[in-house]
């Protein structure tokens, strides 16, 4: 079961919005710019993501705009 919202940028998932914070996946591409961030899980049986603090919006634009350069599109489903 996902969470309470999920957030896309181009058709791409990019952020999990669960009790009020923001969770991003735990990658390689954001996992420097991310260490001191804190860690949780946006949803029972979830794997531990990154929580995002928007007090840094520069490193939160970041964050989204490397993540999504490295998350693939999602794919089509066939009907």
């Amino acid at each position: 079961m996902m969470g309470d919202y999920v957030i896309y940028l181009n058709d791409k998932c990019v952020i999990t919005a669960c009790d009020n914070m923001a969770f991003v996946k735990k990658l390689p591409c954001i996992a420097d710019l991310m260490a001191d961030a804190e860690c949780g899980c946006p949803y029972g049986g979830a794997k531990e993501a990154y929580i995002l603090d928007f007090q840094d919006r520069q490193k939160v634009l970041r964050v989204i705009e490397m993540l999504w350069e490295d998350l693939p599109f999602p794919k089509s489903r066939r009907k």
